[in-house]
């Protein structure tokens, strides 16, 4: 079967909008109706276009299919009747389905997107193009480039950002995907560093402080070192291993 992972259908319906021949006059609603009746089912996070703080699902249109995973569920969780969300996260699910295809809304968000990334292109900082829905992408490898991959330039960073400016960001690079089953490691294809964006929060004074925060990061890269990694679980270890910085 062919199952969409659907927590950002509403964005990826908006560049479907705007990027795809012919859907320019269609409504983000119709758009998003054509992307499912292609799948046999979708997974959801509900806190992201969703509106959601809590919740998801696993939607299926095979009824067989559907029992399996029912089945399932009782070996790992327990019988659908065991709990769930409580109606106050299923209210705000269904308020929250209804307000994510507003195209101000959209429009607005992937707006800031394309406005911090504008941004950090004219600074000279690598950026990936063009802008995404939910999140601005760095590339730390080409940015630190002095620094090596196995000394995790992404981590480097995402530490700058938070000590300089208390802004959270996400290593996506060799941190999390260069470690084999083995335990050895290579560098990862690309070393990205993800700012997400969250929903409804950020105005343009929030887009304007990310932006100088960056540029006095840029002032300081050379100076950023690498970092190793002193504790790590066996898998996964993007989540919870810890670091410390290398000596310049």
């Amino acid at each position: 079967p062919f199952i969409v992972d659907a927590c950002r259908f509403a964005e990826n319906a908006w560049f479907i909008k705007q990027r795809e021949p012919g859907q320019g006059e269609r409504s983000i609603k119709s758009i998003v109706r054509d992307m499912f009746e292609l799948a046999d089912g979708m997974t959801m996070s509900a806190k992201k276009d969703a509106f959601a703080n809590i919740g998801g699902w696993l939607a299926v249109n095979d009824d067989d299919l559907a029992q399996k995973a029912r089945t399932r569920l009782i070996q790992t969780e327990g019988f659908p009747t065991y709990g769930g969300l409580a109606g106050r996260d299923l209210d705000a699910i269904a308020q929250g389905l209804s307000e994510i295809i507003d195209e101000d809304y959209l429009r607005y968000r992937v707006r800031t997107n394309e406005y911090i990334v504008e941004k950090l292109d004219h600074m000279g900082i690598p950026v990936v193009r063009p802008a995404g829905g939910h999140a601005v992408f760095v590339d730390a490898r080409a940015w630190l480039s002095h620094i090596e991959p196995l000394k995790y330039p992404g981590q480097a960073v995402a530490v700058a950002l938070y000590e300089v400016g208390g802004i959270r960001a996400c290593e996506i690079g060799t941190v999390m995907f260069g470690r084999a089953p083995d335990g050895s490691e290579t560098p990862a294809a690309m070393d990205l560093v993800r700012l997400a964006m969250p929903r409804r929060v950020y105005t343009q004074s929030h887009a304007d402080y990310i932006v100088e925060v960056f540029e006095e990061v840029q002032r300081m890269k050379d100076d950023l070192t690498g970092f190793e990694i002193i504790d790590e679980p066996p898998m996964m270890r993007h989540f919870t291993a810890k670091f410390a910085p290398l000596s310049g």
